[in-house]
Parts: C-alpha cells; sequence; structure tokens
C-alpha cells in the first residue's frame, strides 16, 4: 500500500552558514551538505526568500488573490522573524516541494549526522497530512 502523504524535510542552520548557503550554496565550507543535497537532487530553498517572492508576485498580480499577503508582509518585515527565517531553509527534492516518504526517509538518513556538527542545527520533517499541520492564521493581516 502506498502512503498517501507526502513529505518535506527542511533545516535550521547557524547564522554564518544560512548567509552562504543562501549567496553561494556551492561554497567549500558547504561541501558536506552540498555532496549531499546533489546525490539526492535536492536544493535549500530559504523560507525569507520564499516569504519574500510570495509578497514580490502578490504586489505585481494583486494582494488580494493571496489569502496570506499580509501575515507573510508582517512576518518578513519583523526583525526577529526574519532573522529566523534567514536560517531556516526547505529542502526540495527534484524541484518539488513535497515527495514520497522514501525520498525523505533517504535525504534525512544523511543529513542527520550534520546536525550538531555546525552546518545543521535541526532538521525537520512535514508530511501532507491535514491533522499534522497548522492551518493558515484566521486573521492573515500579521
Amino acid at each position: 500500500m502506498t502512503e498517501p502523504w507526502q513529505h518535506q524535510l527542511r533545516i535550521d542552520v547557524p547564522e554564518t552558514v544560512g548567509s552562504a548557503l543562501r549567496s553561494e550554496p556551492d561554497h567549500p565550507s558547504l561541501a558536506g551538505l552540498s555532496a549531499i543535497l546533489r546525490r539526492h537532487d535536492a536544493k535549500a530553498v530559504c523560507q525569507y526568500d520564499a516569504f519574500a517572492g510570495y509578497c514580490d508576485q502578490a504586489e505585481r498580480e494583486g494582494v488580494e488573490h493571496f489569502p496570506l499577503y499580509a501575515w507573510t508582509k508582517a512576518t518578513i518585515e519583523d526583525p526577529a522573524k526574519k532573522a529566523k527565517y534567514e536560517r531556516s531553509f526547505t529542502l526540495y527534492i527534484g524541484g518539488e516541494e513535497v515527495y514520497p516518504k522514501a525520498r525523505a526517509d533517504a535525504l534525512a538518513a544523511e543529513l542527520r549526522p550534520l546536525v550538531g556538527a555546525g552546518l545543521i542545527a535541526d532538521l525537520h520533517r512535514y508530511d501532507t497530512n491535514p491533522a499534522n499541520n497548522p492551518q493558515p492564521p484566521a486573521d492573515s493581516g500579521g
């Protein structure tokens, strides 16, 4: 039986790693992480950059069509939250934001030894089961 839910991995990294990963993902200091990501056809996408991109798109196309615009805009304009999300990365595999459990398991297994060793502060797993995920803010105005 195939599991109906897709999975996603996210990593939190130290500030210096986050800066490098955002600007120069192939920097030699990231070699261990970069090699693992390449083996799994994975890419680390900074959550702050994704939020900022969402806001830019909403502003171009009309914020009324983007229900989380106000909440997202308030989030990226809050200095503490900005700092947090600049160190948080969603891992895409094969260009996909969510993927089968087996792919998430394989990538997580290789990343686990890096947790707490300087490159990754924490590793998180999420799935698409609505029961396991927070719902959008009731008041998306921030």
